[in-house]
């Protein structure tokens, strides 16, 4: 007797459905069937078997729903990122569950999996518990025979068959060491592990997948990973090249998982090998009311923790704060014993260092004040770099705050899109943050609603008092009106926000611009806001606001509104995260504590503002001015202002040269944004090619520069041409798209892109940032052949056409699906295949 699996079916209503055939000599009498299929306890999968004739019996393997493919099929690109992420979750928790074949010393055994408590079930959704919440390693696992202690044989029961997606089983973390350094309103992280392949045979190889979880609005700036054997470095370069984009476009080996967790792959590890992985990147510091509150992912779940004695566990953190000021910076909260080291007129250094018996189980989170009520600043001046392509010298100039200071009487208009594409969750969540929004408001201050889609619909004709009675009738004005349907035109509610202010000196006019889509008219869009601002600034200039949803949207065009408007410009990668940025947009932007913001003493600087227009000192954010310049900076800048009680104010900020802050690395990210934005608009090449030097000498991802993973090649033995062929076909099989010869991995989903009209004009649901749904050879190949045999039969109606086949019958179907899988393995052979003999 002998088993044959026969084929995979793929339908639209179905997981994937395995079927194997089991069956003896024709002629040979029958007897009874002892086919035990692959344990399921490791793989959580059931084999139903369903016996034909005595010498035929069909087994039916049903996976996980985490391993549906079909699910993917037709459904729009948030189901697919959201499918992904917890396609991604399910696997490690596969993974975890397929690690406990690992046999461990008496004593040694490794902590178990807790369960998840209430309070973390109800932060994490369902379906997404496993997702990291610090930078992790989890060994790719496609064969779960691989799976054993590198160390010592267990000799456990063989597992058939392969995982598809693959297992994701984390890694043991051997050393972990994180400094962060604090410059203005930027934190840069760099996060160092050693990891152990513990979980994969020492014979055996398999991919490492790194997954990094960064925080407030974090930009990934590098990775280096470093083996006995071989090392890897991140690196940028130029996308110039059209088939550059192609490889991006198609690249599986980086991408979202969600927006602030990116994942990155690294190919081939031996089991029970150790290697170093650092991460650097970049994220917002929050501030409000004189208090910066800083949060970095830092959470590792126990079973990563070695098991055993003779496994150290050094846990190390380094904080170093420096705040560009001479005032006492006060340190107010923090979530790890810190002690003291340095402290400085406006600088602070702390640390941690011990052996732990467990990794952080909590995030590194820290506050901290600089003491001053009142407003001020400073400007900060420093000389370019040895190899900087600009040498124009560099400025800074910032401003706090204070504390609990006047705010401005505000008119604001909130402007939103309720086109078919907003439908669902999206609107939900806006419909939230503007009812909370509409609740902060005070007596004094005015406001109104425009809803649009292909046409306009307002609340009044005119601004109204906020008081209870007329935000209850805004409230159900919008539970009526908020209905998704129709176009995106974006011109026309905003020429009629324009119209609503009336002319004032006394309060600040805000336009609230949310929006989820693209238009063909948006360079006029910004035309006409700059013919709506006056050239010489006053307070009664209407101050844009946008918030832009999804990747449908074209950022850079709600950048530069913003700009031109004086506003801030804020993104929601989640529809999760709308309700929270909306209303923290709303915060920001109503808490202006001085406007008409002008600097004097640059009129004889040849010098480049960024951004170009000034923005409102707010009680939410600092404001932070820089620039290059050529010429003699003077000794001091003075900066005046209205305050809201509408008294002037001037101020004279002292000019100092900056040692400890590398004023290229706080302020690359912004000045990269801000002339992105210009290129997109002038439609300059002059502009982008600045815009690649830029993003190439700072190590900052941009639109026109793509992150490439590059092994080096000091230490690295040469392959030999069997081994290579045998990588070569393991990788195309196993998903890879390694490249042996240039030794490159290219990154892709570090770009927002432009927007995609076309999508918008089709009412599509908004794109987060995602991860493509891989399809590998055999996948194709079981589509390709029964997809629509599949699509068309119900698995009950196969069931009884194959119960009434009799025993030919069935050897004739044996034997036609036996050809069918020779002609797509021949079609594998040509995809692996270089050469053009089967052309």
């Amino acid at each position: 007797m002998f088993y044959l699996p026969l084929l995979c079916l793929l339908n639209s209503s179905s997981s994937v459905i395995l079927l194997f055939l089991s069956f003896s000599n024709s002629f040979s009498k029958p007897h009874s069937h002892s086919f035990h299929p692959p344990s399921p306890s490791p793989i959580n999968a059931s084999f139903i078997p369903i016996t034909f004739s005595p010498q035929l019996t069909l087994y039916i393997h049903k996976p996980p729903p985490f391993f549906s493919l079909s699910n993917l099929a037709g459904t729009t690109p948030l189901r697919r990122r959201r499918h992904m992420a917890e396609q991604f979750s399910s696997s490690v928790a596969f993974g975890v569950n397929l690690s406990k074949r690992i046999y461990h010393e008496r004593g040694s055994a490794p902590t178990p999996a807790p369960a998840m408590s209430r309070s973390l079930s109800r932060s994490a959704p369902e379906g997404l518990l496993h997702l990291p919440m610090a930078p992790m390693c989890y060994a790719v696992i496609f064969e779960p025979e691989m799976v054993e202690n590198p160390d010592i044989r267990s000799y456990q029961p063989y597992v058939h068959g392969r995982c598809e997606p693959p297992a994701l089983i984390p890694l043991q973390l051997h050393g972990v060491a994180m400094e962060v350094e604090c410059c203005l309103d930027t934190a840069f992280v760099t996060v160092t592990g050693r990891w152990r392949v513990h979980c994969v045979t020492a014979s055996s190889t398999c991919d490492c997948q790194v997954a990094v979880p960064m925080g407030e609005q974090g930009s990934l700036l590098g990775l280096e990973v470093v083996h006995e054997e071989r090392s890897f470095h991140t690196e940028l370069t130029s996308l110039q090249d059209v088939k550059d984009k192609e490889k991006v476009a198609k690249s599986k080996d980086g991408y979202f998982l969600k927006s602030q967790i990116y994942t990155i792959k690294i190919p081939q590890f031996k089991g029970g090998s150790i290697f170093s992985v650092k991460i650097r990147w970049t994220q917002k510091i929050l501030f409000h009311n004189g208090q910066f509150s800083l949060s970095v992912p830092f959470t590792f779940p126990s079973y990563v923790t070695p098991s055993g004695k003779k496994f150290s566990k050094k846990e190390k953190i380094i904080l170093k704060v420096n705040s560009g000021a001479a005032t006492e910076v006060l340190c107010k909260t923090t979530s790890h014993p810190l002690k003291g080291q340095v402290r400085q007129a406006g600088k602070l250094s702390l640390s941690y260092e011990a052996e732990v018996p467990a990794w952080s189980s909590t995030d590194f989170s820290f506050s901290y004040t600089v003491s001053s009520t009142d407003i001020f600043g400073g400007v900060l001046l420093q000389s370019p770099f040895l190899r900087d392509f600009d040498d124009r010298e560099m400025f800074c100039l910032y401003l706090y705050p204070g504390q609990d200071r006047k705010v401005f009487r505000k008119e604001v208009v909130f402007v939103i899109d309720i086109s078919a594409s907003m439908k669902g969750s999206p609107l939900e969540n806006i419909k939230n943050a503007l009812l909370a929004s509409l609740s902060q408001l005070r007596l004094q201050d005015t406001f109104n609603i425009i809803a649009f889609n292909g046409e306009v619909n307002l609340w009044s004709p005119s601004m109204e008092p906020a008081t209870e009675e007329a935000i209850l009738k805004a409230t159900n004005w919008v539970d009526t009106t908020f209905i998704a349907n129709g176009s995106t035109n974006i011109f026309l509610p905003l020429s009629k926000a324009m119209k609503l202010f009336q002319k004032s000196t006394d309060s600040i006019p805000l336009i609230f611009l949310v929006t989820d889509g693209a238009v063909e008219d948006e360079r006029e869009i910004c035309n006409f806001v700059k013919s709506c601002v006056t050239s010489g600034q006053s307070v009664h200039t209407p101050r844009l606001c946008t918030l832009g949803i999804g990747l449908y949207c074209n950022h850079y065009f709600l950048q530069m509104l913003a700009q031109i408007g004086r506003g801030h410009y804020d993104a929601a990668h989640d529809l999760d995260s709308i309700d929270f940025r909306m209303q923290r947009l709303f915060s920001t932007a109503s808490s202006v504590i001085a406007a008409d913001i002008t600097i004097e003493s640059l009129e004889n600087l040849d010098s480049q503002l960024f951004p170009n227009h000034i923005q409102d000192l707010s009680l939410g954010s600092l404001l932070i001015i820089s620039g290059r310049y050529n010429g003699a900076f003077p000794k001091s800048v003075k900066v005046s202002g209205t305050l809201a009680d509408m008294a002037s104010f001037v101020l004279e900020l002292k000019v100092k040269r900056e040692k400890d802050i590398q004023l290229s690395n706080v302020l690359s990210k912004r000045h990269i944004d801000l002339v992105t934005a210009d290129a997109w608009l002038l439609e300059s090449k002059e502009l982008e090619e600045k815009v690649i030097k830029m993003s190439i000498q700072n190590k900052v991802p941009s639109e026109y520069t793509c992150m490439v993973l590059v092994e080096n090649n000091e230490g690295k033995k040469a392959s030999q041409p069997e081994s290579l062929l045998m990588q070569k076909v393991y990788n195309r099989l196993s998903l890879q798209n390694t490249d042996l010869n240039g030794q490159k991995l290219f990154l892709g989903g570090m770009s927002l892109g432009f927007g995609d009209i076309k999508a918008t004009a089709q009412n599509i649901p908004p794109a987060i940032k995602e991860a493509k749904p891989t399809e590998g050879l055999l996948e194709k190949a079981a589509s390709n052949c029964c997809g629509r045999l599949a699509d068309t039969l119900c698995g009950m109606c196969l069931l009884k056409t194959c119960a009434c086949l009799n025993d030919q019958c069935t050897i004739v179907c044996t034997q036609l699906c036996a050809a069918l899988a020779c002609f797509e393995l021949i079609k594998c052979c040509i995809e692996l295949c270089d050469c053009d003999c089967f052309e």
